[in-house]
């Protein structure tokens, strides 16, 4: 207004973090097909078929997903079966999976249930681990007989 003018943000619509949910099926929905998103979903609800997206997955205590998924980051209070592949998955103490995991990390809250195989990611190789050096053989001890009977003492206290 008076001659100088304001700075532009630099912040575009699209630049959206990775963790904000921006799709939610609520608890009341049953929904079957396909999501693909790039950024996060919360299911609440039934969900049937399979889930691809770049961002963060939470499925709800109150959630029963049937199908494959591929995200970032997961977290599980409720059911979930099918084949999981993300970065990270978190199941917590309410959640409940079935199906087979491929992850770089995993933590399992006291309480979670998880059935199926579980394959890490990474190029972590197994530390090698030497045979025990053979030990040289034992030489046989010299067997050498010691007399523990006492000696007699001469008799009359004769002296030599």
């Amino acid at each position: 207004m008076f001659g100088k003018e304001k700075a532009q943000s630099s912040v575009t619509p699209s630049a959206v973090p990775v963790s904000k949910i921006e799709t939610v099926l609520g608890p009341n929905a049953h929904f079957t097909g396909e999501i693909q998103s790039d950024g996060g979903v919360r299911i609440e609800g039934i969900f049937e078929g399979s889930i691809d997206i770049t961002g963060n997955l939470v499925v709800s205590e109150s959630a029963k997903v049937l199908a494959t998924i591929k995200a970032n980051n997961l977290s599980v209070a409720g059911a979930v079966k099918g084949d999981i592949h993300a970065n990270r998955i978190e199941i917590l103490e309410t959640g409940r999976v079935w199906g087979d995991l491929t992850v770089n990390s995993l933590l399992l809250n006291e309480g979670a249930y998880l059935r199926g195989q579980t394959f890490m990611h990474g190029d972590i190789e197994f530390p090698m681990i030497e045979a025990p050096k053979p030990a040289p053989p034992a030489k046989p001890a010299r067997a050498e007989i010691v007399d523990v009977a006492p000696k007699s003492k001469p008799e009359g206290g004769e002296r030599e």
